[in-house]
């Protein structure tokens, strides 16, 4: 079997540098690669307001990934983490997740705003967000967390 993953687009606009806050208001644009897709791709995706965008942090060296554990952002105050117990972009894989909202779909152009993904970023799958694949009760996470992502967004 073949498990090779290739990219279906690449982000496009927003920003261009990797900046650990205010993503929030981030726009860009996720222009699928028409040599794979046409416009019926992305047909229906305008019907929802949120979508799950898996990319790949392209920009981190080899040597760079970790395969242990860390202080998030370097800060000795919080505790030291494994790496699947955060989000860092320094993964084994280097695979990012986000959840943003849909602005608009022109043909093969998904815009969207709040993708923490800067320009350039290989797109590697879209999922529309559906509230049956959501959470099913309490959500749990550390204090640390809340700190961290306080600016984030």
């Amino acid at each position: 079997m073949d498990y090779q993953i290739k990219a279906i687009g690449h982000v496009q606009g927003g920003r261009v540098d990797p900046i650990d806050d205010a993503w929030g208001a981030s726009r860009s644009v996720i222009a699928l690669d028409t040599e794979q897709f046409g416009p019926e791709a992305l047909a229906g995706l305008d019907a929802f307001s949120h979508v799950e965008i898996v990319f790949v942090f392209d920009k981190v060296a080899p040597d760079k990934i970790e395969t242990g554990a860390r202080y998030p952002r370097g800060r000795k105050d919080w505790p030291l983490t494994g790496i699947f117990a955060q989000r860092g972009k320094n993964r084994p894989n280097r695979l990012g997740v986000t959840v943003c909202k849909i602005v608009s779909v022109e043909g093969t152009m998904l815009h969207v705003e709040g993708l923490d993904a800067i320009s350039g970023t290989p797109v590697v799958d879209i999922k529309p967000v559906m509230r049956e694949f959501l959470p099913r009760g309490d959500v749990r996470q550390p204090a640390w967390v809340g700190e961290l992502m306080a600016r984030y967004w």
